[in-house]
C-alpha cells in the first residue's frame, strides 16, 4: 500500500476542503471565504494534514515554499447547474497535480448514477498513473443519482456500500457521508477494509452537532474527517478546529 506519512500524523489527519466554489458556486463559499489566500491561511495556522483545492486555485495561490499545509488536488469536478444523473470528469492529470506540488489526489465518484461507470474506469486510470508515483489517492465516494433521493444519500446501507466501492475501486482512503450513528459508521469502516475512511464534513451546522459527529466516527475507527463549510463558515475558525484536533488525534 502507498504510505500516507505526508498527509497524516500517527496515522490521523484532517483536512480542509476548498473544492466548493466550483461545486456549489460562490453563494455557498460566503463573502469571507471567496478569498482563498483567507482558506489558506486557517489551513497553515490550524496545523491542517492536507488542503484541498482545484488545480486553478493551486497553480495561482499555492506553492510548496510558500506553505507547509500538504497539497490534495482534486482530478475532477462538476457545476451545480447541470441536470440529470450527475457526472464528474477528469479535470487534471496526476502529472499535473505532481507539477503544482500535490501530496495526493483526490477523485469523486457518484454510485447509483447512470454514469457511475465513467467515473469508476477514469478513478481506474489515475489508480494506476498514481501507483509508480508513490501518491496517494483519495476517493469522494457519495450516493447520488436519480434512484437515489436526497434523504437516501446518507442512508446507513448506501454509506457503508460507498465505503466498500473505495476499497474494491483501490482508493487509499475514501471520504463518505455521515450517516447518522457511530455503530452504522463502524459498519462503513469495516466494509472499506484495509482502505482507510474520512468523513465529509457536509453542509454547516452548529458546532456542537458537528463535533459529536467527529467524536462518533472517530470512536468508530475513521482517521479523520474532511471539513470545508464547518471551519471556514464558523465565525472562529481557528478555534473550531482546535476543537476537531482534539477529537481526532487524542
Amino acid at each position: 500500500m502507498v504510505s500516507l506519512d505526508k498527509i497524516t500524523k500517527n496515522g490521523k489527519a484532517i483536512f480542509l476542503a476548498y473544492d466548493q466554489g466550483l461545486e456549489l458556486g460562490p453563494d455557498d463559499v460566503g463573502q469571507i471565504a471567496i478569498d482563498p489566500n483567507f482558506i489558506l491561511q486557517i489551513a497553515e495556522q490550524g496545523g491542517y494534514n492536507g488542503i484541498i483545492l482545484q488545480k486553478g486555485i493551486a497553480e495561482k495561490y499555492y506553492s510548496k515554499e510558500k506553505y507547509q499545509v500538504p497539497l490534495i488536488l482534486k482530478l475532477n469536478g462538476k457545476t451545480e447547474l447541470s441536470s440529470g444523473d450527475p457526472i464528474s470528469r477528469q479535470v487534471c492529470s496526476v502529472k499535473e497535480a505532481l507539477s503544482l506540488g500535490a501530496a495526493a489526489v483526490g477523485y469523486t465518484i457518484y454510485i447509483g448514477s447512470e454514469h457511475e461507470s465513467i467515473m469508476m474506469a477514469e478513478f481506474g486510470k489515475i489508480v494506476e498513473q498514481a501507483r509508480p508515483l508513490k501518491l496517494p489517492v483519495i476517493a469522494w465516494c457519495y450516493p447520488r443519482g436519480k434512484s437515489i433521493n436526497n434523504t437516501a444519500e446518507a442512508a446507513p446501507d448506501n454509506v457503508i456500500y460507498a465505503a466498500r466501492v473505495g476499497l474494491e475501486l483501490g482508493a487509499d482512503i475514501v471520504k463518505i457521508k455521515y450517516c447518522g450513528s457511530q455503530s452504522c459508521f463502524a459498519r462503513a469502516v469495516k466494509a472499506a477494509g484495509k482502505t482507510k475512511v474520512m468523513m465529509a464534513g457536509g453542509p454547516k451546522v452548529n458546532e456542537k452537532k458537528f463535533l459529536e459527529r467527529v467524536r462518533n466516527v472517530m470512536a468508530a475507527g475513521a482517521i479523520g474527517i474532511v471539513a470545508g463549510r464547518n471551519v471556514w463558515l464558523d465565525k472562529e475558525p481557528l478555534k473550531i478546529t482546535e476543537e476537531i484536533k482534539k477529537i481526532v488525534f487524542n
